[in-house]
């Protein structure tokens, strides 16, 4: 019986080159030592095998980013492998946005794009060939039925009254089940394994399930679909995987993985197991979150307020900073939760380097500087990122009448603040010292609406020549010049730090936060913003970093804040520092 695969690369040996210098951890270790003992004839071949049942979430990113970085670094290859054995649940749509994220994230398949489909023939011989073998037989148990037999972790099951039909019986049976003979769920191919063993996994587990469903690659061509247990080991053998990479929940399927290799006499790769990734405030679960999108708690899954790769790449997260945070958080083999404020320090980090800085104003106070020339527009240079010496700079128009944030003026400020207020004097970024000298109110509700002020001339582009100093600095745009602009706030989706702690009757929806999202309209925005293409990175100075939504028109720009400026992880990590 053939297990070779035109469609997939040789395999043939090669000697491996020397890997750079990457994060230790014990996945690594076991690559780097069996290239030692030439164990693989000197190959790492991994793969990443989504199921095409919803979109990618930031835990996959870490998947991802083991699969195909270990690859790369040792001089491998990883397939993009989609598990597409259940057709009820899956459709067209995920398995084009997966490849999207994938590919966004930076892993590079080549050619070696498969699906569990494309061998579901051979999966069907390998099935027949264990009936043959007295290996698997066909069970009329109902689901309900299979589930009590299986007894428990201190009782041992019970076999099911059909678990000794011939092997004539089973081929019959079998075939007429894949000829569409029977309903869903009236029969089931089943492992003969041990019912008392101590691996509930081991427990003659269904290989092949009755499903009269359309298939997104193969339509009707199948009625029965085998199950991601068999499928797994097999399609890992079919592409002559080295090293099968998994999270710790499968670390007890592994003995059933390696019994349908061994029955099978096939080429057998290795299962590893690692820790899968939990962030505070956040659900990773793709049932969870796509309940959250039927539902309309949010705007699909491509919502920025959503964990999934679309949804942070829409909010304005870069591939850089996920594959550093993956990198940081390290591989283990025990699971645990990371703080969300640690993601958020390696996003803040990456945009600080290459994010272009610019002056916007989300709530708007117009400033008139009274004695600044009525028809004079002068232009301040700015600089794009201070970062980065090689961004260069940019003019800002500059004019009578600006606009300032609400917050950085006070009629009656308390103690400690220094920004705006009557009689005193800040600075305006890039701009002229300023002095507040009066505010215009509205009369019924005594809202400030406007705050008039005076300026030196001496001190253009921020410094006085007597040497005086000021105690803030403030962003501005001039009113005549602004742009205005719609800017979505975004908070955590969730207001505690374990979503799926809830109290009895309620489900998780329960600690959605009502305050997720802020829309603000009306946000004045600096010239050189005009026509920012959708997916463009900005450090909106003093507020944020913000991102272009795909909503965006030529006539209408959409920001959504990706990430505050304040760093969390930085005042946790100086304040353990400060224990120790």
């Amino acid at each position: 019986m053939s297990t070779s695969n035109p469609d997939l690369p040789d395999t043939e040996t090669k000697e491996p080159d020397a890997p750079a210098a990457g994060p230790s951890n014990f996945v690594r270790d076991i690559i780097i030592e069996d290239l030692k003992t030439n164990k693989w004839g000197g190959r790492v071949h991994t793969r990443f095998p989504p199921e095409p049942n919803g979109y990618l979430h930031i835990g996959h990113a870490k998947s991802i980013n083991i699969n195909f970085g270990l690859a790369a670094e040792f001089g491998g290859k990883c397939n993009l492998r989609f598990d597409d054995t259940n057709p009820s649940k899956e459709e067209t749509e995920y398995v084009d946005s997966i490849i999207e994220d994938v590919r966004w994230l930076g892993g590079d398949w080549e050619n070696r794009l498969f699906y569990a489909s494309d061998y579901f023939g051979q999966l069907y011989e390998w099935a027949v060939q264990l009936i043959k073998a007295g290996k698997a037989y066909v069970c009329d148990l109902t689901a309900e039925q299979v589930r009590e037999y299986r007894g428990t972790l201190t009782e041992p099951g019970r076999e099911s009254p059909w678990r000794n039909r011939s092997v004539e019986e089973n081929l019959d049976l079998f075939e007429r089940m894949r000829a569409g003979e029977f309903p869903d769920g009236s029969r089931t191919l089943r492992a003969k394994i041990d019912m008392a063993s101590r691996n509930l996994n081991m427990r003659d587990p269904v290989m092949y399930r009755i499903l009269h469903a359309e298939h997104h690659r193969t339509g009707d061509k199948w009625c029965i679909y085998p199950m991601y247990d068999f499928t797994h080991g097999e399609s890992d053998s079919i592409e002559k995987i080295t090293h099968s990479i998994c999270t710790l929940e499968f670390e007890d399927h592994r003995p059933l993985y390696d019994w349908y290799l061994d029955q099978l006499v096939i080429y057998h790769p290795q299962q590893i197991e690692f820790d899968r990734l939990n962030l505070t405030y956040t659900l990773l679960s793709k049932r969870k979150l796509l309940t959250l999108v039927q539902e309309g708690r949010v705007k699909g899954w491509d919502d920025p307020r959503m964990p999934t790769i679309t949804g942070i790449r829409r909010r304005g997260y870069t591939p850089e900073a996920i594959r550093n945070f993956c990198r940081a958080i390290g591989v283990s083999k025990t699971n645990g939760t990371i703080e969300l404020a640690l993601l958020e320090h390696y996003v803040r980090e990456d945009l600080n380097k290459r994010a272009a800085r610019v002056m916007a104003v989300l709530r708007p106070l117009r400033v008139v500087i009274d004695n600044y020339p009525e028809d004079l527009v002068e232009e301040m240079e700015a600089v794009n990122n201070p970062e980065d010496a090689s961004a260069g700079t940019r003019k800002v128009p500059f004019s009578r009448i600006s606009y300032i944030e609400q917050d950085d003026f006070r009629e009656d400020p308390p103690k400690q603040y220094f920004r705006l207020s009557p009689g005193r004097e800040v600075r305006l970024r890039y701009g002229y010292f300023i002095t507040a000298t009066r505010a215009v109110k509205d009369e019924m509700t005594g809202e400030i609406l406007e705050v008039h002020c005076t300026y030196d001339p001496a001190t253009r582009g921020g410094n006085a020549p007597d040497g005086r100093k000021v105690k803030s600095t403030i962003h501005w745009v001039s009113a005549p010049h602004a742009i205005d602009a719609e800017a979505r706030l975004y908070d955590n989706l969730f207001r505690v730090e374990d979503p799926n702690v809830v109290s009895e009757g309620q489900d998780f929806t329960a600690n959605l936060n009502p305050n997720s999202l802020e829309v603000l309209t009306g946000c004045k925005l600096e010239p050189s913003l005009h026509g920012a293409a959708a997916g463009s990175r900005y450090q909106f100075e003093r507020l944020g970093y913000f991102c272009v939504d795909p909503d965006s028109t030529s006539d209408s720009l959409v920001f959504n804040r990706t990430v505050a400026l304040r760093d969390t992880w930085a005042k946790i990590e100086k304040a353990q520092r400060g224990k120790g």
